[in-house]
């Protein structure tokens, strides 16, 4: 199976700690033994402080955009250093250099690639373009709530959801580089649009991004003691 797998940069990068970069590695080098894997990693805390500082000194949004592109870029040369041979040794910059990326049988990491796209939302489009067969975001939330938990103690939380209700719940996220909500408008219209399979899921630890997409690509049922997050369906 192909899997595209989008990896926040607040989990992956937190603190920039090697050792959560290796343990990432270890855990995707084990999945890519069974699968096609497109790796699109996020730009996280570093990515926001950078945005912050250019947005006091007037850049607009695209140049803020493009300065998170370039975090974003810099984590995934970090996992693809610590995935060593394993990975294709440069992030694609376009869809079409993640095509032909793939085509080396090396799993693929990469971070944005244009102006007013996430990463995640950069992750729809390569699974629709290269025709995935599942999507995976790991984030820092266990899933997709009607509203921020971390703000509000009634938020509610969706075990499954359609692709069409997650447009509506998180259609008012405002689209600005650097944004926090666990998927972003475009991304989730993407996902309505091609019909992924797509779970949305607490990635800070890689084990449990790991027995997910197994247990997802194998149809075993459910692993005792992982949270499987949010499923999308169509």
């Amino acid at each position: 199976m192909l899997v595209v797998l989008s990896v926040g940069g607040s989990i992956l990068a937190k603190d920039l700690d090697p050792e959560h970069f290796v343990a990432y590695a270890s855990a995707l080098r084990e999945l890519g033994r069974e699968h096609k894997l497109v790796i699109v990693t996020g730009g996280g805390v570093a990515a926001r402080n950078y945005i912050d500082v250019a947005r006091t000194v007037g850049a607009n949004e695209v140049v803020c955009d493009f300065i998170g592109i370039d975090i974003t870029r810099l984590n995934a040369q970090l996992l693809i250093a610590a995935l060593g041979k394993d990975a294709y040794p440069e992030p694609p910059t376009s869809y079409k250099e993640a095509e032909s990326a793939l085509a080396s049988g090396k799993i693929v990491v990469m971070g944005g690639v244009i102006p007013g796209q996430t990463t995640d939302a950069v992750s729809a489009v390569l699974a629709e373009y290269l025709n995935a067969d599942m999507m995976v975001i790991a984030t820092s939330v266990d899933g997709v709530y009607s509203s921020d938990p971390r703000e509000d103690p009634d938020a509610k939380k969706y075990d499954v959801m359609t692709a069409k209700e997650l447009v509506s719940v998180v259609i008012s996220t405002e689209m600005k580089a650097g944004s926090k909500s666990p998927v972003d408008p475009l991304a989730s219209k993407i996902i309505e649009r091609c019909n992924i399979d797509t779970i949305v899921m607490d990635g800070t630890d890689p084990e449990d991004v790991l027995q997910v997409v197994l247990q997802e690509c194998s149809k075993v049922g459910e692993i005792t003691g992982v949270r499987l997050g949010t499923r999308i369906i169509g």
